[in-house]
């Protein structure tokens, strides 16, 4: 009997990048840029040129051109153009008369190589009516209408610019499966409008494609694809990257999927939200049909209008939560402060936890007691849930959608919580501060079977085949409630830090636990000191017997001999600098605090202008607003915001521009100062360790760094009877806080 192993993740690792083949209404070649020299060809190109592929690949793009009817001069031109200005949007499309047929010329530059791509443009080109629809379609975006309206009417602007038999607006998920929300459409065709299209059918690098290529046509899936062939002497390795490519051919899967669809030409262009995809204008024609460069860019430029109003529409939705959302958490704050009693503060007044988020339900467990507001599961079904969250590795905060797929108890208790977002206030005392949302059903109508099925060849190769029936398919998803926003979850997590600092400040017996564990903790304190010192000796040897051997004896060494040597110093200044940062986090625990007034802008600008030389090669700001007063170590503070701002400058330098900006500001009670990036931000549902020692989060680790410094960072605060907190999206920067109590700290 064999056993069939199918990988459902071979869709996500199809390299649709490099297939190979381009689609055959085109021709490619792909030359160096120093030398022009032709290294790989698409094989119809005789059909362009009247000369067999084997005499052009190897020679010299002026010499070929020299050979055919193409105008020599006119592309050299174009591509030291290109070249010399490093942009080809001036330049694409440059239309060319090659015998009695207009070509489209689209040249682009990637791994380094110039690809240059022949297409047949419309001798009648529309121009007027694509600008009058372009027209239309700003009018639109600039209206009031509703979102739905929007959608509809550029669904209906689209399908007027390319002619095709059905338009549709597809919009992601979270979990990436999609939803027709706008259609337009001839009216023999049965209507798709409402259906849902599972992930699998967009697999991940598809996705990661849409956000570079934003328009992409297929106009014809029932052609041959035309392969590409490489120089004699190209490695096989290195086969040519089509990411940019115009003309890019299609994973036969896909081409599979548009046939049994009877789909014969389609169309995809892509709506972003702030970087990210949204979601795809899908557009079906059932015969083949080609769309003229012109005609793409037309609907290229509607579909970005709508981008634009998708982010204005969505950024204006957000800051209206957000500003909700800080003024009932700092409501919450300043009744935190004035009772001094966590339960009161948050339970007892006209403004609750439950006003901080749009959950229909809280419970505060504290002091072996709970607290319910609004509609919650009942007293013992949330002693389970909170012993569950106890052995859980929950550290900070945990949101889900789908409770009941983690805890499956849950669904007993979906109608009032299958959605929750906990903040972690003590696992020892089984302490947590807990918001529910309910279950909302949904009756989700599938264009066919969302299931891939698994097919077997006659060589018993197994693969997921693209589904052949796309009649609805309707089923309930039950046991999940409407997400958390990052709006929400920021909130929660500066929520737990003001209940921290009073339950520190105010819960006897924690003290007590704190006295108790303070000298283990100066042990280990110790401990780490000097086992860090001591490392310190035998590294200083290692670099020091390195660099003997390198002078005595290096000129005898091969180069990777003396690579291999140079590895070796680099390791031990690494190796130092992270126990520098050691000593420094274990020296703090026993050091006095020296609190004094601490002249902020002074500090600060020291701090900016270490901050901008160490960068100098890059193009970076920082901007400094507020510099209010206040007394701590300054020893400290200054170690703390140089981390602050070195981590801000660091991962930044993946923007053009680096902008950082530092503002404090004063209340009664506190000074808080905030850190401001442009840099590549973090997604909130991750950040739970942001704090711990050698804790680094995923996207952060193609940066140098220790996994100390915000740990540092952290401590300096705690010791200071101060706050920290943050907010960020992924791609979309950070903003780090931290607060100081006005009253001096002894």
């Amino acid at each position: 009997m064999t056993n069939f192993d199918v990988d459902l993740t071979n869709c996500d690792r199809e390299p649709i990048h490099i297939l190979g083949h381009i689609q055959s209404h085109g021709y490619l070649i792909a030359i160096l840029p120093d030398t022009y020299t032709i290294v790989h060809a698409s094989a119809n190109l005789p059909e362009l040129i009247g000369r067999p592929v084997s005499e052009v690949l190897g020679q010299s793009l002026e010499i070929l051109l020299a050979q055919t009817s193409l105008p020599a001069t006119t592309v050299v031109e174009l591509l030291n153009v290109g070249r010399r200005t490093g942009s080809w949007d001036n330049i694409n499309p440059h239309r060319l008369q090659i015998s009695d047929q207009v070509w489209n010329l689209i040249i682009h530059e990637h791994d380094g190589l110039l690809v240059l791509e022949w297409e047949p443009t419309d001798q009648n080109l529309r121009l007027s009516l694509n600008q009058r629809l372009i027209s239309e379609a700003l009018t639109e975006v600039q209206s009031s209408r509703q979102l739905n309206d929007l959608l509809q009417n550029t669904a209906r602007r689209v399908k007027a610019i390319i002619g095709f038999d059905r338009v549709m607006v597809y919009r992601f998920g979270s979990d990436w499966h999609g939803q027709v929300v706008a259609e337009e459409k001839e009216d023999y065709l049965e209507p798709f409008l409402g259906l849902h299209y599972p992930a699998s059918d967009i697999p991940r690098q598809a996705r990661e494609l849409y956000k570079i290529n934003l328009v992409r046509l297929i106009a014809d899936a029932d052609s041959t694809p035309a392969p590409i062939l490489s120089e004699s002497t190209w490695p096989d390795n290195h086969p040519l990257d089509l990411t940019h490519s115009t003309l890019r051919a299609v994973s036969p899967v896909h081409i599979e999927y548009l046939k049994n669809m009877g789909v014969h030409a389609s169309m995809s262009i892509s709506l972003l939200y702030r970087g990210e995809l949204w979601g795809l204008m899908s557009c079906h024609h059932y015969s083949p049909r080609f769309v003229d460069y012109s005609s793409r860019q037309a609907a290229k430029f509607v579909s970005q209008l709508l981008s634009a109003a998708l982010e204005f529409r969505k950024d204006e939705e957000n800051q209206t939560l957000l500003r909700q959302s800080r003024q009932n958490g700092q409501y919450l704050h300043d009744q935190l402060v004035s009772d001094e009693d966590v339960v009161r503060a948050l339970t007892r007044h006209s403004i609750t936890a439950l006003d901080l988020t749009s959950a229909s339900g809280a419970v505060l467990l504290f002091n072996n007691q709970q607290h319910r507001l609004g509609n919650t599961p009942n007293e013992a079904e949330v002693s389970e849930l909170a012993n569950w969250l106890k052995n859980t590795t929950t550290e900070t905060f945990l949101e889900t959608h789908q409770l009941p797929s983690l805890y499956p108890l849950a669904e007993g208790f979906k109608d009032k919580a299958a959605g929750m977002l906990a903040i972690v206030l003590s696992r020892e005392l089984n302490e947590y501060l807990l918001w529910f949302k309910p279950e909302r059903v949904q009756q989700v109508t599938w264009a066919g079977n969302p299931q891939k099925a698994v097919t077997v060849s006659n060589e018993g190769q197994v693969r997921l085949s693209p589904r052949k029936s796309f009649d609805a398919w309707t089923e309930l998803v039950h046991n999940m409630s409407d997400a958390w926003s990052e709006v929400e979850v920021s909130a929660a997590v500066k929520l737990r830090e003001d209940i921290l600092q009073v339950v520190t400040r105010q819960a006897n017996e924690i003290r007590l636990l704190n006295q108790r564990l303070q000298v283990a903790y100066e042990e280990l304190d110790a401990f780490s000191y000097t086992v860090s010192h001591d490392l310190r000796t035998p590294l200083s040897s290692i670099r020091c017997y390195s660099e003997i051997l390198l002078e005595e004896y290096g000129q005898d060494f091969n180069p990777d001999a003396r690579a291999l040597f140079q590895k070796i110093m680099d390791s031990t200044d690494r190796m130092r600098s992270l126990i520098r940062h050691i000593l420094y986090y274990s020296r703090m625990g026993r050091t006095e605090i020296n609190a004094q007034s601490i002249d902020m802008k002074q500090l600060l600008q020291t701090i900016k202008e270490e901050v901008l030389i160490a960068e100098k090669d890059r193009s970076l700001t920082i901007d400094i607003k507020g510099t209010p007063p206040f007394s701590a170590d300054p020893t400290m503070v200054t170690q703390l915001f140089t981390n602050l701002l070195t981590n801000a400058a660091k991962y930044t330098r993946s923007k053009e521009e680096g902008h950082i900006q530092v503002k404090g500001q004063q209340t009664d009670q506190e000074v808080i100062y905030s850190v401001t990036d442009n840099g590549i931000g973090f997604d909130m549902k991750e950040a739970g360790k942001m704090f711990d020692l050698f804790k680094r989060l995923e996207n952060a680790r193609s940066f140098k760094g220790s996994g100390v410094g915000l740990a540092i960072v952290k401590r300096i605060v705690s010791r200071h009877q101060g706050k920290i907190w943050y907010h960020s999206e992924p791609n979309r920067g950070a903003t780090f806080f931290v607060s100081f109590p006005v009253v001096a700290v002894d």
